[in-house]
C-alpha cells in the first residue's frame, strides 16, 4: 500500500456568508517537499491555510493529515498532530518579550521539559537578532523581526508541516533574502512547509511543486520548474522578473 501524502487535500470548499472563497480545491503534500501557493489578492490563499489550521470550518471537501481526516478536530488538536502556522501579517503578541513568544509556541509540550528550552536556543541559532532582543518586546521589533519571531515561534511546535502564510510581506529586499535562506534550511532539517507567497519568483526558486489560485480555483499546478516556465503564469504573477 503506497504512503499517503503528509497532506492531502480533496475537492474543499470554504464559504465566507454567501461568498465562495473555495471552489472545490484540491492538492497535496508530500513529506519534506516545499510546496507553495502563488495567487493574487483575494484568491483564496490565505483561506485554504486558514482551513488546514483549523481557522475556518470547510463547507465541502476532504482535509487529511498524514491519512487522518480533520473534518471534526479543531485547531489546538491540529497542532498536536504537527500541523503549525507563521500567519500573515506575523501576529506576534506584542506585549510579550521574544522569549515569552517563542514559549507560547511550545504551550502544548509538557510543562518543564528541557527540550522546549533547547528547542528556543535552536531558534536563536536561526535567528540571531532574536538572540539579541530575546528580552525586549515584540512590539518593538522591526518587521523583519517580527516575521523571524513568527516562524520561530511555530517552530517550537515541532511541527511536521509548517504552513508560511506570506513570509516576505511589507520586508525590505535583503531581510526577503533571509528569510528565504531560513525556509530552505528548514526542508534540509526535514521540515515539510506549504508557503503561500505574492513573490511568487522567489517562491518558485525554492520550491518543489506549485499551485495556482485564481479566484478560489486551482488553475495550473506542477513542479516548480514547470510553474515558473508556464507563459500564462508570467504573464499573470511573475511580470518581467
Amino acid at each position: 500500500m503506497a504512503e499517503p501524502m503528509l497532506l492531502d487535500v480533496h475537492d474543499l470548499v470554504v464559504d465566507y456568508g454567501a461568498v465562495r472563497a473555495l471552489k472545490g480545491v484540491s492538492l497535496q503534500v508530500r513529506r519534506g517537499e516545499i510546496v507553495t501557493l502563488i495567487g493574487g489578492n483575494g484568491a483564496g490563499k490565505s483561506t485554504l491555510m486558514r482551513a488546514v489550521s483549523g481557522l475556518v470550518s470547510a463547507a465541502a471537501g476532504r482535509i487529511a493529515f498524514d491519512g487522518q481526516d480533520l473534518a471534526a478536530m479543531p485547531a489546538h488538536r491540529r497542532v498536536g498532530l504537527g500541523i503549525a502556522q507563521s500567519p500573515e501579517g506575523r501576529q506576534v503578541f506584542a506585549d510579550q518579550t521574544v522569549e515569552d513568544n517563542l514559549m507560547l509556541g511550545a504551550y502544548l509540550r509538557p510543562a518543564g521539559d528541557p527540550a522546549v528550552r533547547e528547542d528556543m536556543e535552536v531558534q536563536f541559532a536561526t535567528f540571531p537578532r532574536l538572540k539579541e532582543r530575546r528580552r525586549q518586546l515584540a512590539g518593538t521589533l522591526s518587521g523583519g523581526e517580527q516575521q523571524m519571531l513568527a516562524i520561530g515561534r511555530a517552530l517550537m511546535a515541532r511541527p511536521r508541516l509548517l504552513l508560511l502564510d506570506e513570509p516576505s510581506l511589507g520586508l525590505a529586499p535583503l531581510v526577503v533574502k533571509e528569510i528565504f535562506a531560513v525556509v530552505r534550511s528548514l526542508r534540509e532539517r526535514g521540515v515539510t512547509i506549504l508557503l503561500v507567497e505574492q513573490m511568487a519568483n522567489q517562491a518558485l526558486k525554492i520550491a518543489d511543486r506549485a499551485y495556482v489560485l485564481r479566484t478560489g480555483e486551482i488553475t495550473s499546478s506542477g513542479t516548480a520548474s514547470e510553474v515558473l516556465a508556464d507563459p500564462s503564469v508570467r504573464d499573470a504573477y511573475l511580470g518581467s522578473h
